[in-house]
């Protein structure tokens, strides 16, 4: 066997340790799948063998679930792309029955099968200890437990839509499958999920010990007669009935109908708690190939999982740069953003001089660490780590000492002077040579690092906020920008465990510039008199975390329209301006700045629910005639989407990975689609340049199309697949 070690002690106690080759945690391929048939076989099959515990020979944890890229195969090309040949759900449900049969053939073996799990156990991982008579899970903060597929745009297809009903009552296991919710040790073994929870690294010699004891215990309770779901299930049970009258709705409106997996995953319950078993299987595993023949599932792990891995594992670090981690890490500026910066990086063990202007400020930074390191004890903070971590960090108002660090982030108030001066100070105490980073959402990188003598060391990591929370960084490069600032900006996101994308720069860069788009085309509409609440239902329709004017009320329309002057001023005739300029000067000369001072394109009343504001009609006269809600939501998707496609075609972005990942976790870009460029490839290059070209003539050349898009319509390409030549980075 290649990924599972066989033992046989002396009572007749089979040890399956799992350990995939090649992988820093346990996944399901094809050698397990035929280790795992042929293990199963001959526990069945000889009389010496008593029972079996199934464990993990790696000290990463039990086991992850299925390994996706294995699972892309089986979806033909797994690109996601109109034009690509995927199979028919009958021939990817032979595929995946497969893991459905071989946890069914665990379970009703004849033996007792222990399952001992130390650390993470997740996924297709828990599917087959749900499959196990007994789980025993070692006691450690790090272990967690559960059915997270969701998350990715599938929902369990190895048993556990079937099995973890039956264990914890349907109510309770939807609450945790729908959300992709894991479990603690503790947490699991109250509900029942687990049966035993001891000291960690004792797991092995506890589920051994009830083997031992239990020579008998080898049928699941579901395969005895008379069986009864915890809490009832059935048609004609009110509780059950109520639970599912309840979960479609809210799932719905939860999704905003945008997803496959949801519903899939209520079905396949709904109608498995109704059947025997062996045909609840088959059930879950119908709607489990046909969320798997659409293209949202595969475009999904794509983005969500795959190359989100692939980014944090350094996919774009230059390959010939030694490792450059961070130890002391000198935080210019100490406000929202500098102390969020100041809070993950401590967390991760380094020196933080938190640097500021006035020592009141510096030490405000400090407190906020303070505040949100507390805020984590019980989850996995201690007082005494709290007290370790905040230890760190040292505010302070004097440029010596900054010291020693031996990396720089900047995050100052946004004016090009004001950056400059700080840049030439640290410089003074610290040399060039040392990596100096800008945080900055707009300023161009280029025209900062005129400040540093060796521009090659000067780099952008735009951090999104709350920092504690957001999971991206996007990291800039200015033209002189060299390797060896790419690897430490990278290996410092990699410290604080986030997710990097890379891209060139530009004017608000990719993530600023594609974002702005969506809230300055609701602005638009406005403008045009469309009814505002129109608007912001249809950008949460989209998928979109909420409505462009609640976003920029959020962010400040101040800010934006300071933003837009800067812009204009800097670029002179060259600036381009939008309908949506003069819409926001409006408001903002009618002193409605958002929601720092209690009114935008809402109103926020002191106690109150925040409200969109009746002022805006009077500002914006609504026309007689509203358009559809698609049509608004379809503005608002191609607004982006256009100007997601002109920054690849400029060379802001190298990669449409970069681009989806970036659009995701960095602005909230409807998850379901795996970002703008998966969204285009999957409902073709042609049909996005003949929207483009419709919306273009109604609304302006802001929906234009670019060149490279035309082309790739014109020959088929897509953003995965090989693409027309573009703008030289």
């Amino acid at each position: 066997m290649q990924t599972i070690a066989f033992a046989t002690d002396a009572d007749g106690i089979a040890t399956l340790s799992i350990d995939v080759p090649g992988q820093s945690m346990n996944v399901i391929g094809p050698d397990f799948l035929a280790d795992l048939d042929a293990a199963i076989t001959r526990i069945a099959s000889e009389e010496g063998i008593k029972g079996a515990v199934i464990a993990s020979g790696k000290d990463s944890g039990f086991m992850a679930g299925m390994d996706l890229k294995y699972f892309g195969s089986m979806l033909a090309s797994g690109s996601g792309t109109s034009g690509d040949e995927r199979p028919a759900p009958a021939a990817i449900f032979d595929k995946v029955f497969v893991l459905n049969q071989l946890f069914r053939r665990l379970e009703t073996c004849g033996k007792p099968i222990a399952c001992a799990i130390e650390g993470t156990c997740v996924g297709g991982g828990f599917e087959l200890a749900l499959a196990c008579h007994r789980r025993v899970v070692g006691d450690s903060p790090k272990t967690q437990l559960g059915l997270p597929e969701i998350l990715i745009g599938l929902f369990p297809g190895g048993g556990g839509s079937q099995r973890l009903p039956r264990i914890m009552g349907v109510q309770a296991s939807l609450m945790y499958m729908l959300q992709g919710k894991l479990f603690r040790p503790a947490e699991a073994a109250m509900l029942k999920v687990v049966d035993e929870v001891v000291p960690q690294g004792t797991a092995v010699e506890a589920a051994k010990a009830w083997v031992k004891a239990n020579p008998t215990a080898a049928t699941q309770p579901w395969d005895v007669k008379g069986f009864k779901f915890p809490g009832g299930a059935g048609q004609f049970n009110p509780a059950f009935v109520q639970t599912m009258v309840g979960a479609m709705p809210m799932t719905l409106k939860q999704t905003q109908r945008n997803m496959n997996a949801p519903v899939a995953l209520l079905s396949a319950v709904y109608e498995g708690a109704s059947l025997p078993f062996d045909r609840a299987i088959r059930v879950e595993s119908k709607y489990f190939a046909k969320v798997a023949a659409d293209p949202q599932a595969s475009n999904m792990i794509r983005s969500l999982f795959v190359n989100k891995q692939a980014a944090e594992r350094g996919a774009r670090r230059p390959k010939d740069q030694p490792k450059a981690p961070t130890t002391k890490l000198a935080m210019l500026g100490a406000g929202m953003m500098g102390a969020g910066i100041a809070t993950v990086a401590a967390q991760a063990g380094m020196q933080v001089v938190l640097f500021d202007r006035d020592l009141a400020y510096a030490e405000k930074g400090k407190a906020h660490v303070e505040e949100q390191l507390k805020k984590r004890i019980g989850k996995g903070m201690t007082p005494e780590k709290v007290a370790e971590t905040l230890a760190r960090v040292t505010p302070t108002t004097d440029y010596a000492a900054l010291a020693g660090a031996d990396f720089v982030i900047e995050a100052v108030f946004e004016d090009v002077a004001i950056k400059a001066e700080v840049t030439k100070q640290v410089e003074a105490v610290l040399g060039a040579d040392t990596i100096f980073g800008s945080n900055t959402s707009t300023l161009p990188i280029t025209k900062l690092a005129q400040a540093w003598s060796k521009p090659e060391n000067f780099i952008g990591i735009h951090f999104f906020s709350p920092v504690e929370k957001m999971p991206l960084v996007e990291i800039i490069l200015g033209r002189q920008t060299g390797p060896a600032a790419i690897a430490k900006a990278l290996d410092f996101v990699a410290q604080i465990k986030k997710t990097p994308i890379v891209v060139h720069d530009s004017r608000g860069f990719y993530t600023s510039r594609s974002f702005g788009t969506y809230v300055q085309e609701g602005a638009e509409m406005v403008g045009e008199g469309i009814n505002p609440a129109l608007i912001e239902n249809a950008g949460k329709q989209l998928g979109m975390p909420t409505g462009p004017l609640a976003v920029a009320d959020e962010v400040s329309i101040e800010l934006g329209v300071k933003i837009m002057t800067a812009a204009k001023k800097e670029l002179g005739d060259a600036y381009v301006p939008q309908g949506s300029d003069d819409i926001m000067v409006k408001m903002v000369e009618a002193g409605r700045l958002g929601r720092k001072n209690g009114k935008g394109w809402y109103d926020y009343p002191e106690g109150g629910k925040k409200h969109l504001s009746p002022v805006i009609g009077e500002m914006f006269p609504r026309t007689a005639v509203q358009p559809d809600v698609e049509a608004v939501k379809e503005r608002l998707i191609y607004r982006q989407l256009i100007e997601c496609a002109r920054c690849f075609e400029e060379g802001v972005l190298e990669t449409p990975e970069d681009g989806d990942i970036g659009a995701i976790f960095g602005w909230g870009f409807a998850p379901y689609t795996g970002g703008p460029f998966s969204h285009m490839d999957t409902v073709g290059i042609a049909h996005v340049v003949a929207v483009l070209d419709r919306l273009a003539a109604a609304h302006g050349e802001r929906f234009a199309p670019t060149k490279q898009l035309r082309e790739m319509a014109a020959s088929g390409a897509t953003f995965y697949r090989p693409v027309p030549s573009r703008a030289a980075a």
